[in-house]
């Protein structure tokens, strides 16, 4: 894995770089603060993939202009605005290994510099006068606003389903990628083979980028790496695929004691070794893990529509290290 991603940071460095002064340039404000805050989560080591997808997405179809780097600016800060948005109604206390944003800064403050980001996501798009890409941005963004929404009501739902849970993570993460994929096809004014090529690709990766990273809440443990307290998600009251599946095969004994640790939000690390040792016993850890691969597989069979290139390569990378990442 950390061949994988040192030979795609390489393949990809100069357009990290250019991100990274687009990101700075677009995010001004009146007030210092927005900025503090908006920063926080900006850059504080983001993996930068949906900005890449739709750079690369462009670029596979053979864009040379200027205007993907304006779009895959406001991807990241649309991307940004959910982070602090939701870490905030998770009452989550890490992100990406720091304090979250809402710990530093009053929950209003937080709430407000996420609104600015959606506005600034939507303003730098606009200006562009690209129709098609304003639309898919509002799509994305109401999506995602549901998502979180389905997925606060179902908060703690011991009687969620796999299938509701697709929908979530459909909403809340695929949606997203597919849009910078197909904004990326459409600056280079691709034909509709082209871009639904590259949207099936984008939703199938922000699928298996979700469930795998999903896993990493059970398979992942050193806080230092994910970025996270481990059992985060399951403290915050989302059941994962692994779970689902498991409380489905578990007998009335051993569904009783997941039931246990998934309602006392502060369970003790030997309870959640416990619930990790079931979800191994049952296999839910491993159904998650082919479920992610089978969608893998079909984000990398949509990319064969394209001639091989180097391009191709990469996003082909991308698919690959979705599932074996460790953060």
């Amino acid at each position: 894995m950390n061949d994988l991603k040192t030979r795609l940071l390489d393949m990809v460095k100069e357009d990290l770089e250019k991100i990274e002064v687009s990101l700075k340039y677009h995010l001004t404000s009146n007030f210092d603060l927005v900025s503090r805050v908006a920063s926080h989560v900006l850059f504080s080591g983001g993996k930068r993939l949906r900005p890449l997808l739709l750079i690369l997405s462009a670029r596979i179809c053979g864009y040379n202009g200027t205007l993907d780097l304006d779009f895959a600016t406001a991807f990241e800060y649309l991307h940004t605005a959910t982070l602090l948005h939701d870490d905030l109604v998770d009452e989550a206390t890490l992100r990406r290994g720091k304090p979250v944003a809402h710990s530093i800064w009053d929950n209003s403050t937080v709430v407000l510099v996420g609104d600015f980001l959606f506005a600034r996501a939507s303003a730098i798009v606009a200006n562009t006068h690209n129709i098609e890409a304003i639309k898919v941005l509002a799509n994305a963004t109401e999506e995602m606003s549901q998502g979180e929404i389905f997925q606060l009501t179902k908060k703690g739902n011991l009687e969620l389903s796999e299938e509701e849970y697709m929908d979530v993570i459909r909403r809340k993460t695929a949606v997203l990628f597919q849009g910078a994929c197909r904004i990326g096809a459409s600056l280079a004014d691709a034909g509709d083979d082209e871009k639904a090529a590259l949207s099936d690709y984008g939703f199938k990766l922000g699928i298996a980028f979700q469930m795998a990273d999903d896993l990493l809440d059970y398979t992942q443990l050193d806080a230092g790496t994910l970025g996270k307290n481990a059992g985060a998600d399951l403290r915050e009251g989302k059941l994962t695929l692994p779970v689902i599946y498991t409380l489905k095969a578990a007998t009335l004994k051993d569904r009783n004691q997941i039931e246990s640790v998934i309602k006392n939000n502060d369970f003790s690390v030997g309870e959640f070794q416990t619930l990790i040792g079931l979800l191994k016993k049952y296999g839910g850890l491993e159904y998650a893990r082919e479920k992610a691969l089978t969608y893998v597989d079909e984000a990398k069979a949509s990319l064969l529509f394209f001639p091989s290139s180097k391009t191709r390569d990469i996003l082909l990378g991308f698919a690959e290290y979705a599932l074996a990442r460790n953060a």
